[in-house]
């Protein structure tokens, strides 16, 4: 066990219900949109019952697809067990439905979200290990994935606004690096490189015409999102390969809460939404070797019950997650993660986007959370 006396090191300071594809039409019909009916009817999934055995390769497969019943919105492909059980159907967006586990006391809260659609998604440059400019990329079916992830977030009662995506910035659609918004308050990124560094004046503007106040751009290199997490009471920062040590003494000066500072080591993991994800206020899952070795005996300390990643789920991008304390949006690929996640009460929402990690980035990466005030 361990105990911590006073001050802790590392730590600084006191939509619709079937939602419509964004291609290439403006986006104003789409900004304000609220869901229709019911969202306790999103998945149509009872109570807490289990819909699915906790078998990863029963919870990915997709070749086992028969046609649904007469349904409103025309026909829903459905998925079965190989075993001919109990079916599980699949999710409209084309990605797998959440596994609901039996008997969890999670709850999920509903949340508020920017994306921004990938019309202009691109790999022309290489500032992550993943990038490779030699590597073809096909925007239509980045977007189509990206709709998806939209659509997964709208049926889980999700709150999602859009952020116009600018000619000639292809990595816009990775909104969660543009900004950190905590209780109503925004730190606008500054990039640490030039071809991101426009991003944030689109940011700036986008939460200025919001209403937001106050709106602060970071003086400090500072990757928003991308390495300033909310957990809790405090900030998990991460510093080592974009964001600076500085950034995170301003932020804690800037929001308002305790700062925790860690330091990333290996550069497949160069941002902390990559090596690290908030499942709750009390609960993170992160992959311990893309820690140094004192952060990763702090986390430790902080979370003994964190949930650990695998280095083949870490590389799927799997803790690129987004939560809402129950539901755990996640590239389809970490399996195991998943089953580890529904071993632990929460209910695994599998999301496929491997265009879209061809730049670096998944599901959180692409989903910049507003908290209110």
């Amino acid at each position: 066990m361990v105990r911590t006396v006073g001050r802790v090191p590392g730590i600084s300071g006191p939509e619709s219900a079937r939602p419509q594809p964004v291609g290439e039409p403006a986006l104003d019909d789409l900004r304000g949109r609220r869901p229709e009916g019911d969202v306790r009817r999103r998945f149509r999934l009872a109570g807490d019952q289990l819909l699915h055995a906790p078998v990863p390769d029963q919870l990915f497969a997709r070749e086992h697809v028969e046609a649904d019943a007469v349904d409103p919105a025309g026909p829903r492909p459905r998925r079965t067990d190989p075993d001919g059980s109990r079916p599980f159907p699949a999710h409209r967006s084309g990605h797998a439905r959440p596994m609901e586990t039996s008997g969890s006391a999670r709850a999920a809260r509903r949340r508020r979200y920017l994306l921004c659609p990938p019309r202009h998604f691109a790999v022309e440059y290489a500032i992550n290990p993943w990038m490779d400019p030699a590597r073809p990329v096909d925007p239509g079916t980045a977007l189509r994935q990206w709709n998806g992830l939209r659509a997964v977030l709208l049926d889980l009662g999700h709150r999602v606004e859009l952020l116009s995506p600018v000619p000639g910035l292809p990595d816009m659609v990775f909104t969660a690096n543009g900004a950190t918004v905590v209780d109503g308050r925004v730190l606008v990124a500054r990039f640490r490189h030039h071809q991101r560094a426009a991003e944030a004046e689109a940011h700036r503007r986008w939460f200025t015409a919001s209403g937001y106040r106050p709106v602060h751009t970071a003086g400090p290199v500072n990757e928003g999102e991308g390495d300033f997490l909310l957990a809790g009471p405090r900030i998990l920062a991460a510093t080592g390969f974009r964001t600076s040590r500085a950034a995170h003494r301003e932020a804690r000066r800037l929001l308002g809460r305790p700062v925790v500072t860690l330091t990333l080591v290996d550069p497949r993991f160069y941002h902390l939404d990559t090596a690290l994800a908030v499942l709750d206020d009390d609960r993170i899952m992160y992959y311990p070797p893309a820690f140094a070795p004192i952060s990763r005996r702090l986390l430790h300390a902080l979370y003994p019950r964190a949930v650990l990643a695998s280095e083949a789920d870490a590389v799927a991008f799997g803790l690129n997650a987004v939560s809402d304390g129950r539901h755990v949006v996640l590239p389809a690929a970490a399996r195991g993660l998943a089953a580890r996640l529904h071993a632990e009460g929460y209910v695994p929402v599998p999301v496929r986007m491997p265009e879209l990690l061809k730049g670096g980035g998944g599901p959180k990466c692409c989903t910049l959370e507003l908290r209110p005030a």
